[in-house]
């Protein structure tokens, strides 16, 4: 990669157990190890039940994929054995020791690779007081940052190089998906707010089943990426879809590549081109 560029995939919701689709799983590493990458990014639902089976399939992928690239991953509200500690009552640890245990113990991390600074924020909590809302179907399902999540983020940019790119890696989509409606996170106002104060460039989120790109002018100067699924359970029978970005001084580039069940293989769509905000290059 030239000077100043930096390429991410950007990968979500694999659904590993019932719901996947080992083809499109298969197609999308064939992908990573035909193509140079500076970093690759899950962002969350590695399994479908938290099974340790499903695990240890996802932990498989994400060892190939680092021989090729650095790897943050996240954990989606799948990954996390809520029915183990409801509204937290036996603390937490219960609730992500399979995702600990097989996959990583950072349920947070922070990956720096050269030209950008990727912060991982954990929006899965299962079932807690700080995620309860008035509507029935979004326990367990809908996802939370706290206060103190939020500092974090503005912390670990501080420590961010000057002129990197700077990227939140999260589960849940902080904007209403186009085809559900919904957001898929509490207080997406306050998070959006929060992260253009820390400076953020890019969001790459998953949740909603449906690729798509927001432009940073409706987001306080934030792109945000929600990528689709490699499972079966895309909305509308949308194929499954994985993102490939560059990153170049002035632009951030977003590919979308969508499975083509006929050929077997993923296909790129039209690249959608966001003018960086003066903030990063300055």
């Amino acid at each position: 990669m030239s000077a100043g560029h930096v390429r991410i995939l950007h990968v979500s919701d694999l659904h590993f157990g019932k719901p996947c689709v080992p083809e499109a799983i298969d197609a999308m590493e064939a992908h990573l190890h035909s193509t140079d990458y500076d970093a690759i990014v899950i962002s969350g639902d590695l399994s479908q039940r938290s099974l340790s089976g499903e695990f240890q399939r996802a932990a498989a992928l994400i060892r190939d994929a680092q021989r090729k690239a650095p790897v943050i991953v996240v954990p989606g509200n799948h990954d996390v054995a809520w029915w183990m500690s409801p509204l937290h009552i036996f603390g937490t640890d219960r609730i992500y020791e399979r995702y600990r245990r097989y996959v990583t113990a950072d349920l947070e991390p922070t990956l720096q690779v050269p030209g950008a600074t990727i912060v991982g924020v954990n929006t899965s909590h299962g079932v807690s007081w700080h995620t309860l809302t008035w509507r029935p179907r979004d326990v367990s399902i809908i996802g939370a940052v706290t206060p103190q999540q939020l500092a974090r983020v503005k912390e670990e940019f501080t420590k961010a190089r000057p002129g990197d790119l700077r990227v939140v890696v999260m589960h849940h989509n902080p904007v209403r998906g186009g085809l559900s409606h919904r957001y898929g996170v509490k207080h997406h106002e306050r998070i959006i707010s929060a992260y253009a104060e820390a400076g953020v460039d890019l969001v790459l989120c998953g949740h909603d089943h449906q690729e798509e790109v927001h432009p940073a002018e409706r987001l306080q100067g934030i792109v945000v990426c929600t990528a689709g699924t490699l499972s079966n359970r895309s909305r509308a029978n949308r194929p499954s879809s994985f993102f490939s970005l560059t990153i170049t001084p002035a632009h951030i580039k977003v590919v979308p590549y969508m499975w083509m069940a006929p050929r077997g293989d993923f296909h790129p769509e039209q690249v959608q081109s966001f003018a960086r905000s003066s903030r990063v290059s300055a």
